[in-house]
Formats: C-alpha cells, structure tokens, sequence
C-alpha cells in the first residue's frame, strides 16, 4: 500500500519521493551549462531528496533484524561507488565536468555505524571505547592511505580524497560533510520525539542558511530549502510499504551515469 492503513506516508512512498527529487537535482548538476540551460529550480527542490534518503535509513536502521549485515551492505556500496567513479573518470575523460562524487553510502555507513557506536557506549563503556578507538584509527590509516595505496599499487595514477575516503572512510570528507552525518544522528535519537525532532531539523535548516550566505557557490542559498523534506517526514506511518529494496542500490549509479554520458558525449556539453 502506497498510504498504508493508517494513512500518511510509508517507507517505500517517501524513497520514492525522494528517488524524484534527486533525479531533477542530477538533471541541474549535469545540464546547468548555458548550452543546455536547466532551471536553478531543479537543484532547489532536489534539496529535498537526501533528508529524506536519511530519513528513512534511520528508520530502516531502527527495525532491521542485523545491522552488521546492514552497515555491510552501506560499505560494499560505498566501495562500489568508488570504484564505479574512478573507473568511469579514467576511461571516460572528458575535457569539462566529469562523473564527480557520488556516494551517499558512505555517509548513510557513518551515520548507522556513530547510532551503533552511542548505544554500545551507553551500555558498556569498554565495548562503546574499543569502537571509539577503532574509529580513531581508521581516520590515522586514512591520513597514510595514499602513500600505502601506491606502495601496494604502483602503476595507479594519483587517487583524490573521495576516491582514497571510499576505500577507508574518513568521517570528514564525504558527499555531504560531518554535519549531515550529525543530522542522521539526530534524527534517529529524535525520531519518535516529534517536537524535538521538528525543532532540531528546523534550526538545522536555518544554520544552512547562514552557511551558504557566508560560504554559498550559487550565489544565493539553497540548501536550507531542505525545509522542505520535514512535512513528508511527519507524516510517517512506520509502514514499510511496497518492497523493491533493490531498485534504490540499482537507480542510484545508473541514473548519474546516464546523465553523464548523454551530457557530455550525445548533447557534447563539454
């Protein structure tokens, strides 16, 4: 069911809103250029698409059966992606805007494996200091990666940070940064505290705001329209909704490819 018995949204009804909006934010990201001329207003709805992808991985998070296996399937993405955009940027050179970095996996990975880190902590200390430690640790062997990487693989060609963050994450540098990670966070603490929650996602929303005005690339911001996500997100029903759990881990690298090519290699935009 689309609404489900008690009404409001379902899982699988806001993933798929949120499959929408993302779509129109790739169409801006890739046809922006004056030869194509996609509206700005594709990129300010699709502010939208990626709260909402949070959204609903907190609650995915809160009733999954094995989280081990979960945050597994987040890394084995990650990695996927990875790899998928290096391999894309090295045998698809183009002379202007390339594949960029998409990875939301990786920090849908840091946000399931922080909640985990906070409750073990909040029940025994040694387990929750232990995963604080490794954590701690993974972030050292990420400042070394490059220089270990190209030891192991000589012939490689020079890995950026995204690439070299997808292979061992660093918490950081990510397709969204820290903050939205902070954002996935609190969602899951907040996330049957309406009031809370409400109030949390609009200040966040307002610290955007702020943010770009000082820091903005566009000129105007954009991002706290993200403001718009939390109507669809309280009405939530705890559904799940139709399954096709698949078809998310599937669109999200075809679609950006296709938008690639047909952007720079059918309309020639570069």
């Amino acid at each position: 069911m689309i609404l489900g018995e008690n009404r409001g949204l379902n899982t699988f009804t806001l993933k798929m809103l949120a499959v929408l909006f993302m779509l129109l934010d790739h169409i801006y990201l890739y046809f922006f250029s004056p030869s194509v001329g996609a509206p700005l207003i594709l990129t300010c709805i699709g502010r939208v698409a990626y709260p909402l992808f949070l959204f609903c991985m907190v609650w995915g998070y809160h009733y999954t059966k094995n989280r081990k296996i979960y945050l597994l399937r987040l890394y084995l993405c990650s990695l996927f992606m990875t790899g998928f955009a290096y391999a894309i940027d090295y045998y698809l050179p183009t002379n202007g805007f390339g594949y960029g970095n998409h990875n939301i996996f990786l920090n849908m990975f840091w946000v399931g494996l922080l909640i985990s880190t906070i409750e073990i902590f909040q029940k025994d200390r040694t387990k929750g200091g232990i995963m604080l430690g490794a954590i701690f640790a993974v972030q050292i062997l990420y400042f070394y990666a490059e220089i270990i990487l190209h030891t192991v693989f000589p012939f490689m060609p020079g890995l950026s940070g995204d690439t070299i963050a997808g292979i061992i994450p660093n918490i950081f540098l990510n397709e969204y940064g820290f903050e939205f990670i902070a954002l996935g966070i609190l969602m899951y603490f907040l996330k049957e505290k309406k009031s809370l929650f409400c109030v949390m996602y609009v200040i966040f929303s307002i610290a955007q705001f702020s943010n770009e005005v000082v820091y903005g690339e566009l000129g105007i911001p954009i991002q706290w329209l993200m403001i718009a996500a939390l109507p669809l997100m309280l009405r939530y029903n705890n559904e799940k909704g139709y399954g096709m759990k698949y078809f998310f881990y599937v669109f999200y690298p075809a679609h950006t490819f296709l938008l690639f090519y047909v952007a720079n290699f059918v309309l020639g935009k570069v």
